[in-house]
């Protein structure tokens, strides 16, 4: 259980230093859309962790965004490995995370199936 909690809590040390760096720290000219680090998961003996993205903007900047943290995993291997005083710096990956558009969709579709039905009050028996 112990190392359970334990893996929480890299796992959102990974997430504040990462979503920390991002805000203030990336100077890669290809982050062009705003990202925000929703959660990040990671295995129990902590050599892999994914690291779950949302961006706001469009198709073209969120493929040169996903790129260029792509391309800093290397970096960023390093930064955690520093921050977080940890023996073997966990290898990242990120992965998109699309709960935040899903959810607007839902809303979307949902508010669409209101317009369109009839209210009670009008029905006649």
């Amino acid at each position: 259980m112990a190392d359970h909690r334990r893996v929480e809590r890299v796992a959102e040390a990974i997430r504040e230093n990462i979503a920390t760096f991002l805000t203030s720290g990336v100077k890669d000219p290809r982050i062009v859309a705003h990202v925000t680090v929703t959660a990040v998961d990671c295995t129990p003996d902590l050599r892999h962790a994914k690291i779950f993205v949302s961006m706001l903007g469009s198709d073209t900047e969120k493929t040169s965004t996903l790129d260029a943290l792509q391309g800093m995993k290397g970096h960023l291997r390093t930064r955690l490995s520093k921050a977080l005083s940890l023996r073997v710096a966990p290898e990242v990956s990120f992965k998109m995370d699309e709960t935040v558009a899903r959810a607007a969709r839902i809303e979307s579709l949902l508010a669409e199936v209101r317009e369109k039905k009839p209210n009670d009050g009008d029905a006649q028996p």
